[in-house]
């Protein structure tokens, strides 16, 4: 989710993809494919220079930074160095287009209107996304919640084990065999297991949790010491299994630097419900058409 400004250029879409579109469709495909060079440091711009004119209306910096956010995704397929002449070029057409029709009086229809008005809610909606829920998802705030998501954590039991697959059973004794003499497991399991996978690894299959493996061979794992191996042959619908427990742990937490990403957007979930919440509370809604009126209302969209 993105808390992006829209802005009313989102309006006139259209011909600005076609215009970026064009550009990327013009350009060398190995342009196109080409890694970005590493740039140098930008340098500090202000905000408030002007770049052009459009029948003496300036478009600033400002502009173009706040046009660049809102055609991320159609610009990402221009070259960089053609970015920033792109969305002037862009923005010089919009505001063309955008005087012809308010000379045309095309600003003044009922459906023009509707249009702004939705146009520049939606902006205020993001603006208030912006200020009052995503600025005030704190660090503090994220690293409180990770605490408390993971004191409810209760850490499974997991076992690291590996195993020699073959297919009869009179193999599998054999095999029980060598290694009761002093047999090398991890040898053994390259040279005569056919598990394809984990044959080539010495029989590794890493660590996993009950519920992971078919039930017969995780009783029998879960059951070995670390260190051990299986005195009889497990047979399963695979084969017959020799298996040799390697280490057994509770399954590690994952640490905050692993999930913050994901705790944050938990924190900010739950502070968009409850904002939107609180909102639908204390303001005046009142649906009229019977219809809408019985539907259920559907979870508030971030």
């Amino acid at each position: 989710m993105t808390s992006r400004v829209s802005s009313s250029l989102s309006a006139l879409r259209g011909p600005a993809l076609a215009v970026l579109g064009l550009m990327a469709m013009a350009l060398p495909a190995a342009a196109q494919d080409a890694a970005p060079a590493a740039a140098p440091a930008a340098a500090p711009v202000d905000p408030k220079a002007v770049l052009a004119t459009v029948n003496g209306q300036p478009i600033t910096e400002a502009d173009l930074s706040l046009a660049g956010e809102d055609f991320a995704e159609e610009l990402a397929k221009v070259a960089p160095e053609q970015r920033r002449k792109a969305i002037l070029d862009v923005l010089v057409d919009l505001r063309l287009m955008a005087g012809a029709a308010e000379k045309d009086g095309l600003d003044k229809s009922e459906e023009f209107q509707r249009r702004l008005a939705l146009l520049r809610a939606r902006a205020l909606r993001n603006e208030f996304f912006r200020t009052k829920v995503d600025l005030a998802v704190t660090d503090e705030a994220v690293k409180k919640r990770y605490e408390a998501e993971v004191a409810k954590i209760v850490p499974e039991e997991e076992v690291h084990a590996a195993h020699i697959l073959v297919e009869t059973e009179d193999e599998a004794k054999a095999i029980i065999k060598e290694l009761d003499g002093g047999g090398d497991f991890a040898k053994l399991a390259q040279e005569k297991s056919k598990d394809p996978g984990s044959g080539k690894m010495g029989g590794d299959l890493g660590f996993f949790t009950k519920g992971k493996m078919i039930k017969e061979f995780e009783d029998a794992a879960f059951a070995l010491e670390p260190g051990k191996y299986t005195e009889k042959p497990v047979k399963s619908q695979y084969g017959y299994h020799v298996i040799k427990s390697v280490e057994k742990r509770k399954q590690p937490l994952p640490t905050y630097d692993q999930v913050k990403d994901q705790v944050r957007q938990l924190v900010l979930r739950d502070t968009f419900v409850d904002t939107v919440s609180k909102l639908r509370t204390d303001g005046k809604v009142e649906i009229l058409d019977p219809a809408l009126k019985a539907a259920p209302s559907q979870p508030p969209a971030q």
